[in-house]
């Protein structure tokens, strides 16, 4: 099979987007090919793989594979950087609808040059706490904010669950390095507690209005941002009375901004940018 793609990446997370509206991979094994496409070495390489397709409630419909095959419900920066897609094309205005498997999203082109999207600015919806509906145990409460979540060496760290979605555990203090997240990331992505995995970050608060963060996505390993993360860290923060609303994120790809009244359904506001790298054919022998 021979199939048309395009890489694209917000802040270094970047993914291979194929548009699959005019039905040409219907039968394709999608798990089994991200697999394949996103490995660095062997393949085009990515963090994972997403499908565009019609939809009858939006501009477009976003299905995400993560690069280990797995599906993923939202994807902050691939969304931006499918919202630049369409507009650059002409296929959708500034503002757009978006069908993910976490409901309806709605991008906004904020900033624009010679008719290509540059900055992209993302309802993301309101932040959930409630650890229940992913099957978090324990979860004998509504809500987890600095849970202690015991490790196999018998150490333990403090952490809040956020959803965006996707479910989200942040731990505030000195931001890990690489190393350390490396080897407690994939410790609690497959934590006992977390039946369908968990996305793992390390926050610090360099000031009231600024943020670092370091992430291990589900399914993608250490990726260079998440948008989705972003956003749930700064609720969490500013729930947590750690800063205030505006916030600048300093994430390994570069920086976000993002908002949050902090009411229970005010909806993060994520702004950042998207950019397209290249467009190809990926040859699959099936």
């Amino acid at each position: 099979m021979i199939m048309d793609f395009c890489k694209m990446h917000g802040l270094g997370n970047d993914y291979l987007y194929v548009d699959i509206r005019d039905g040409r991979y219907r039968q394709v094994d999608w798990p089994r090919l991200t697999l394949k496409i996103c490995d660095r070495h062997f393949g085009v390489g990515a963090d994972g793989v997403i499908t565009i397709d019609a939809s009858e409630r939006g501009d477009a419909r976003m299905i995400i594979y993560n690069a280990d095959g797995s599906r993923s419900e939202m994807c902050g920066n691939g969304l931006r950087a499918l919202a630049k897609w369409l507009f650059d094309r002409g296929q959708a205005d500034k503002n757009q609808i978006i069908e993910t498997d976490a409901g309806l999203l709605y991008p906004e082109v904020v900033e624009e040059h010679e008719g290509r999207a540059v900055t992209i600015r993302v309802n993301m919806g309101p932040p959930q706490w409630n650890p229940r509906p992913w099957g978090v145990a324990p979860s004998e409460t509504d809500s987890w904010v600095d849970r202690l979540i015991p490790l196999a060496d018998t150490s333990s760290i403090v952490a809040t669950f956020v959803s965006m979605g996707n479910p989200h555990l942040v731990t505030f203090g000195p931001l890990w390095d690489v190393e350390k997240m490396g080897r407690l990331g994939p410790q609690l992505e497959r934590h006992r507690w977390f039946p369908q995995r968990v996305n793992v970050h390390s926050v610090e608060v360099i000031d009231a209005h600024h943020l670092s963060m370091r992430h291990w996505e589900r399914g993608a390993g250490q990726t260079l941002a998440c948008g989705t993360g972003v956003a749930g860290a700064a609720a969490a923060a500013i729930r947590q009375g750690l800063v205030h609303s505006p916030l600048t994120i300093t994430v390994p790809g570069g920086e976000l901004s993002a908002e949050w009244g902090g009411k229970a359904t005010d909806p993060v506001f994520l702004t950042g940018p998207a950019e397209e790298v290249f467009s190809g054919t990926y040859v699959w022998d099936e």
